[in-house]
């Protein structure tokens, strides 16, 4: 366990730095609207296209990163005062997160796929802000927040049912903590004071008793399932090029699309606010505000 959790800390606390000159913007433009009208596309995200939504990314200036780390699985699996301080945290952050609304670059996405120039959308992200927003061909690569899995005998609960039960055992809860930060966190939490963490009291697993609860997504040192994989190989196959948007690829799980389509010889475009991983390996390495991005190319793309 110690093991494999200091290699989930490390891939949490990964720095990228610039390793890449960007592509001129013009030059970006047109190249990226290119690949898309010879698409379909197939578009990579992560955090950067919800930050306009209220949920700050991880790795920029003030990211979730600035304020301490998020969750490991291996913290779920084996320390009940985590999984205390988790489910305090996501109790009062969920009410926030559902409250978020997509915003322009999830608007963007939606027209783009419509008109048939990308094939789907691979997201990182947990807040399905996407298929709010109303992209159908969606895969939540590390899952959703609207279920509950115990570790111990693997029941699964649908997310308002496990609240419902968080509410009933503190129904005073959301009217006595003080949210002195509204930003919710991108896995569904929130900065509480330690004494309010205390305050709050866990439910157990309804099937078998236990405490180790864990939201039905894919955590820090937990890997992707095989499935969610295998499908997303095979839209990438059947897609002419890869787009990253609003992601630094510094997660092994998003990075890996980028090693698969340049294995293919398919070519890779690069659309985020700060340095990635992959960086180097774009063709096109547009170094711009993902909004005034999609905007743009929206227009270029007379759509």
């Amino acid at each position: 366990m110690a093991l494999a959790h200091r290699s989930a800390v490390r891939s949490i606390e990964r720095v990228v730095r610039e390793t890449a000159d960007p592509t001129p913007p013009q030059e970006s433009l047109e190249q990226v609207a290119g690949l898309l009208r010879g698409g379909p596309a197939l578009v990579v995200t992560g955090a950067g296209v919800s930050t306009e939504s209220g949920i700050p990314d991880y790795r920029s200036p003030g990211g979730r990163l600035s304020k301490g780390r998020p969750m490991t699985y291996q913290e779920f699996a084996h320390s009940p005062a985590a999984v205390q301080r988790y489910w305090a945290r996501a109790f009062v952050g969920i009410q926030q997160m559902r409250a978020t609304t997509p915003n322009r670059a999830h608007f963007a996405l939606v027209e783009l796929e419509r008109a048939g120039m990308i094939s789907g959308i691979i997201t990182q992200n947990v807040d399905g802000l996407h298929t709010k927003a109303g992209s159908r061909n969606v895969i939540a690569l590390h899952g959703d927040m609207e279920h509950v899995v115990c570790l111990d005998c693997g029941f699964r609960e649908e997310r308002s049912l496990f609240d419902a039960r968080l509410h009933s055992a503190n129904p005073t809860y959301l009217q006595k903590v003080l949210v002195t930060d509204s930003m919710i966190n991108p896995d569904g939490d929130v900065e509480l004071p330690e004494e309010a963490v205390r305050d709050f009291t866990m439910v157990e697993c309804t099937r078998c008793g236990g405490w180790r609860m864990k939201p039905d997504v894919v955590y820090f040192g937990e890997n992707v399932p095989g499935e969610r994989r295998q499908t997303a190989g095979e839209w990438l196959d059947a897609s002419t090029s890869l787009v990253a948007v609003g992601t630094s690829l510094a997660v092994m799980s998003g990075y890996r699309l980028v090693l698969d389509a340049r294995a293919a010889g398919k070519p890779v475009a690069v659309i985020n606010g700060g340095p990635g991983r992959a960086d180097q390996k774009a063709a096109v390495l547009w170094r711009t505000d993902v909004g005034d991005a999609l905007d743009a190319l929206l227009d270029a793309l007379d759509l």
